[in-house]
């Protein structure tokens, strides 16, 4: 008998333990520190800077979603991020000027009445409502227009990108309406609470820490769920999949939409968490810098993006802070480094190495034998991968096993 079927059963619950429960052990605790480590150790400063990172991580679930699950290549995200926090942005304006007054870059702008478009925003429901709403049905008229001609692959990224760049566009050629180059500034209150002072300002970073936490389990339970599994499908054989009976189009529609109420989610907190919001967040470049992120810490794993966009923005903090006049060549080299040598990001560099050490060490890493579950690498989320180092991952229910 091997020594995989003679194991100590008072070893076996120990070993289920570990095989089950590090997901939700890990998320309890990276939970406990985001919420009662984090704001004993950091400055109000630095909380800050950390509440502004965890709304980025927000949008870096749904590129997870959409690229890294569903291979659409998002450049435009911040069109999305744009949308939900004008929509919160115009209704914390209003509460700040008070009732029957204007915000104040209309007063510069020299606009007497407040225009039809912002009255409805002074209803904080109808404000929280168009958080969602406004970028899910952009992204689902996108998409439905898209997708239906079969766009993918780099002509989707293009026409995201003009998306964003003819967004920023029309936000700038509206100073009147929406503060032009400038932006929503200068937001003071977020429903009651006042955002100059440090204690009331934490509420705001918690809710950004829940509203990651609500995301990021949503997007865990789609991943592994039959969809998410048809998602995969679709990603890696399009055409196969079209060939069963399944509609790609409403498939990758509904998870751009779903990816785009995310980053509207984000764009929300962002406004209080930030105090401000103009196109310079919203633009190209800003959308770039979200894909980069997710790139670095890893698309094919939730977890690699998520810690991506922390990571990301962290460093672009200290790089400025320490390099003012060269950080962003800095930032630039630390992406061709990652792409070079970890083309599936630090989420699959981790997992190579943790594969390695369960190759030398099996006895360590849980039982082994002919008994032993065969599971794929860690920090891909179920994506194993090929001879050449390409993710490629088990599909259930569609068309059969499919490597």
């Amino acid at each position: 008998m091997s020594a995989a079927r003679t194991t100590d059963p008072a070893a076996r619950p120990a070993t289920r333990f570990a095989a089950r429960w590090p997901g939700p052990v890990g998320f309890v605790a990276v939970g406990v520190l985001l919420l009662v480590v984090a704001p004993l150790v950091l400055s109000p400063f630095r909380l800050d800077l950390l509440a502004k990172y965890l709304c980025y991580a927000i949008v870096a679930v749904g590129i997870y979603l959409a690229w890294g699950r569903g291979g659409m290549l998002t450049l435009g995200q911040g069109v999305f991020f744009g949308l939900g926090g004008y929509a919160m942005g115009m209704h914390l304006k209003l509460t700040d000027a008070g009732e029957g007054n204007l915000p104040d870059f209309m007063v510069w702008s020299g606009v007497e009445t407040l225009p039809a478009i912002w009255g409805p925003f002074r209803n904080p429901a109808f404000a929280l409502v168009m958080v969602v709403v406004l970028p899910t049905v952009v992204a689902l008229i996108l998409g439905t227009l898209v997708f239906r001609q079969r766009v993918r692959g780099a002509y989707f990224a293009v026409l995201s990108q003009a998306l964003a760049a003819a967004f920023v566009i029309l936000l700038v050629g509206q100073q009147g309406l929406t503060g032009g180059t400038n932006g929503l500034t200068n937001v003071q209150f977020f429903f009651g609470l006042d955002l100059y002072d440090p204690t009331q300002k934490r509420i705001v970073y918690s809710l950004a820490v829940g509203a990651l936490g609500l995301v990021f389990l949503a997007a865990w339970q789609l991943t592994h769920s039959r969809f998410g599994k048809l998602l995969v499908a679709i990603r890696d054989g399009e055409d196969r999949v079209r060939f069963l009976g399944y509609d790609p189009a409403v498939v990758k529609t509904i998870v751009y939409a779903l990816s785009a109420a995310m980053a509207g989610i984000a764009g929300a907190l962002f406004v209080p968490v930030v105090g401000i919001l103009g196109p310079a967040d919203l633009g190209v470049v800003p959308s770039i810098e979200m894909l980069v992120a997710v790139a670095i810490g890893g698309r094919f794993s939730l977890v690699g993006a998520v810690g991506g966009a922390i990571l990301f923005n962290y460093g672009s903090t200290v790089l400025s802070e320490q390099w003012p006049s060269g950080w962003l060549y800095l930032l630039g080299g630390l992406f061709i480094a990652v792409m070079m040598w970890a083309p599936r990001g630090l989420a699959g560099l981790l997992a190579d190495g943790w594969a390695a050490v369960r190759h030398r060490w099996p006895g360590r890493a849980g039982p082994a034998g002919p008994t032993a579950p065969v599971s794929p690498a860690a920090g891909t989320d179920g994506a194993t991968t090929d001879a050449a180092g390409r993710p490629v991952e088990t599909t259930v229910g569609v068309g059969g096993a499919k490597p």
